[in-house]
């Protein structure tokens, strides 16, 4: 089976080798929850109060997903290291002790998930009108936590071993699986929101059997679980796995901070439609995001395996040809946010009322959103390099010291309403995204100019 050479090959070609299977399975798995909500949408009659319910599920989605990344996103680039040091055995046990917190954690969360949904719903701002919706699609999305955070987290561990195909099959045929289901359980058998989530559950056990399938017989270095006596001498790479992995965990456990923060507010400043806007905004964010994660998942292995095998012109060129790409994209994208942003919301709702008050978010929003190219390529380095400490501060920064004080801030002290929400994102993506960049450039560059000198 093909793999990417990370230590032979062209830089370019390395990072779009791995970064284009990548987007197509980034694509093909926000699928998952976005063709949920194009779907819900469409109900008839209750379209719009069922999308901000499923709206509302959002905030505990990232959480999952977040302990995911935390194992996954952090295990990943020590595993890629290791192995640029050719130290194969460390590189496996960190696989492994990955692969077992991944396990532990996800029965432990859809336990605390299905105990206490409702009380979680009604503190994320569900209104009663709105919970009928949200609760029961919580509750049965709640059931495929396990294979959901296999899937995620394990994935990265494919890719690290070159084999970006083999990952971005793995994600597309619970995508596949899950366009087929979705209209099916929500329209044919009429199951409404509860399909929605049934289908996506389905779809997401598939794809952790893949990858679990592929880890366990086919792949170079294989998976399994920690046996108990494996446990205690394995705690200090748990421990560097919780570490790293915490940037990516504070990031998106902070979206998830964001949007209960957010849907608060606009529940009382715009009422449960806003709940409905801030959806569809999450969407767009989403959908024009991913190719974006692709291009940092992509360089990310290449960054961290150069790092470890200490060729500094390669992790150099890395960073150069991330930024490169990134900013092309996020160009393009820019443009089409701000000047036609009505063909971006009708794929989630032909509402009138929405669309209007949607668009005006929208622009609102995503004022400044080239800026967010200069929080991730930062966030990418640190966390490929194995720069635990700014890789967590920048994670907090932006989103829990700049975003949700202004997220009431603007509002209420000055007066703004619900344009307050929505620009308080721009102004974050402003200073914290400048600060992570400067940083990363000042701390980085110096450290690859030192390990050209031979010891």
């Amino acid at each position: 089976m093909k793999r990417i050479d990370f230590e032979n090959g062209t830089v370019t070609g390395n990072i779009l080798g791995a970064a284009l299977p990548m987007l197509v399975a980034q694509i093909l798995n926000l699928l998952y929850n976005i063709v949920d909500r194009i779907y819900i949408a469409r109900i008839p009659e209750v379209g719009t109060a069922a999308l901000g319910g499923v709206g509302l599920c959002f905030p505990v989605i990232v959480i999952i997903t977040a302990f995911a990344n935390l194992f996954g996103g952090g295990g990943a680039p020590l595993f890629s290291i290791d192995r640029g040091r050719k130290k194969e055995q460390e590189a496996t046990r960190i696989m492994n002790t990955s692969f077992s917190l991944v396990c532990s954690s996800a029965l432990l969360l859809m336990m605390i998930g299905l105990l206490f949904s409702h009380p979680i719903l009604t503190l994320f701002g569900a209104s009663r009108s709105v919970m009928v919706y949200a609760r029961p699609y919580l509750m049965v999305y709640l059931i495929g936590t396990l294979p959901s955070m296999v899937a995620v987290s394990m994935n990265p561990f494919i890719n690290a071993q070159g084999y970006s195909l083999v990952g971005m099959l793995s994600v597309a045929i619970g995508a596949v699986v899950n366009l087929i289901l979705d209209p099916l359980f929500i329209f044919v058998f009429g199951m409404g929101v509860r399909g929605a989530a049934c289908a996506t559950v389905i779809s997401q056990c598939l794809s952790a059997l893949f990858v679990f399938y592929f880890l366990t017989r086919k792949a170079e270095l294989k998976v399994r679980l920690l046996k108990k006596n494996e446990i205690a001498e394995n705690i200090g790479y748990a421990k560097n796995i919780i570490s790293l992995g915490m940037a990516g965990f504070i990031m998106q456990l902070t979206n998830g901070l964001v949007t209960i923060c957010c849907n608060n507010v606009l529940a009382v400043t715009g009422g449960d439609i806003y709940i409905s806007v801030m959806t569809i905004i999450s969407s767009v964010r989403q959908l024009v995001e991913t190719p974006i994660h692709a291009m940092n998942e992509g360089a990310s292995p290449i960054l961290s395996y150069n790092y470890g095998a200490r060729r500094p012109a390669r992790v150099r060129k890395a960073g150069v040809v991330l930024a490169m790409m990134m900013i092309l994209y996020t160009g393009v994208m820019w443009s089409v946010i701000i000047l036609e942003p009505g063909a971006l919301i009708r794929i989630f709702s032909t509402d009138a009322k929405l669309m209007q008050d949607a668009m005006t978010a929208l622009n609102q929003y995503f004022a400044a959103f080239i800026f967010m190219d200069f929080q991730y390529m930062g966030q990418t380095v640190f966390k490929s390099l194995n720069k635990k400490k700014q890789a967590i501060f920048f994670s907090l920064l932006r989103k829990v010291f700049i975003v949700v004080p202004l997220t009431y801030f603007m509002p209420y002290v000055l007066n703004m309403g619900t344009s307050g929400v929505f620009l308080a994102e721009p102004v974050s993506n402003v200073i914290g995204g400048s600060l992570c960049f400067i940083t990363m450039l000042c701390m980085i560059l110096p450290e690859l100019k030192r390990m050209e000198v031979p010891a």
